[in-house]
């Protein structure tokens, strides 16, 4: 089993590296948006550690997917919820693993449909191997080797716990 460290302190780190990267920018006032559901449990204490007063938005990029055929014809979808405009904003999106850039490229696909934001920051709790699309994150809490048949598990959301689990 590999270590993956305490979540409370790579959720710390991560907001202190997303602090630096929205000082940097001169984006004083992001909005936040976690991707279900993972990525709304991570982007709830991000939210939180970072006093963001607008409200924190969620996607449900399930219609979006390139798999979105494969998954069967009964997905179990959310309603995605942005309860501010985009347009012009200054966005962090957040999702809990960054593996193929599948579900980052849906949820970019989701927001544009919304409209037109100034500029999106990506922040990922855990950054694997095996990437597909050319999507990189800009704040990454753990970035994790894992071996074929290996995934990660993110159960929450609270407490969250995270885990390495073999394929079965």
């Amino acid at each position: 089993m590999k270590d993956l460290g305490n979540i409370s302190d790579i959720i710390a780190d991560m907001a202190t590296q997303l602090g630096e990267v929205v000082s940097h920018t001169g984006n004083n006032h992001p909005a936040m948006v976690g991707i279900h559901t993972g990525g709304v449990w991570i982007a709830e204490h991000l939210h939180r550690q970072l006093g963001i007063d607008e409200p924190l938005g969620s996607l449900d990029i399930s219609f979006y997917r390139d798999d979105f055929t494969r998954i069967g014809m009964n997905p179990v979808v959310k309603p995605s919820q942005l309860p501010f405009s985009i347009d012009d904003r200054h966005i962090i999106l957040i999702d809990d693993v960054l593996h193929t850039g599948r579900t980052i490229r849906a949820a970019l696909n989701e927001l544009f449909d919304y409209g037109r934001p100034a500029s999106i920051i990506l922040a990922t709790l855990i950054e694997r191997d095996g990437r597909e699309l050319p999507i990189q994150a800009n704040v990454v809490g753990r970035h994790v080797d894992l071996s074929p048949g290996e995934h990660i598990k993110l159960s929450g959301p609270d407490p969250l716990t995270l885990e390495v689990q073999k394929t079965a």
